[in-house]
């Protein structure tokens, strides 16, 4: 087998595994930080609720 024959088999190869691996990685890495999710969905609930609680004292004193 020519040296160019080689190398393109050699990726052929090494190629779809080298991406399987990388997917693997992928999915095994995002599956552990679900955790994470729920403690930002709650900072975003107070974010909202305080901005919501800084709207309304605002809306109150324009009114007064």
């Amino acid at each position: 087998m020519e040296a160019g024959g080689f190398q393109w088999s050699l990726l052929t190869i090494l190629g779809p595994i080298l991406l399987a691996a990388v997917l693997l990685w992928a999915l095994v890495r995002n599956r552990a930080q679900k955790g994470g999710k729920g403690r930002t969905e709650a900072a975003t609930r107070d974010l909202y609720e305080a901005q919501d609680r800084q709207d309304k004292a605002e809306a109150n004193k324009v009114q007064r």
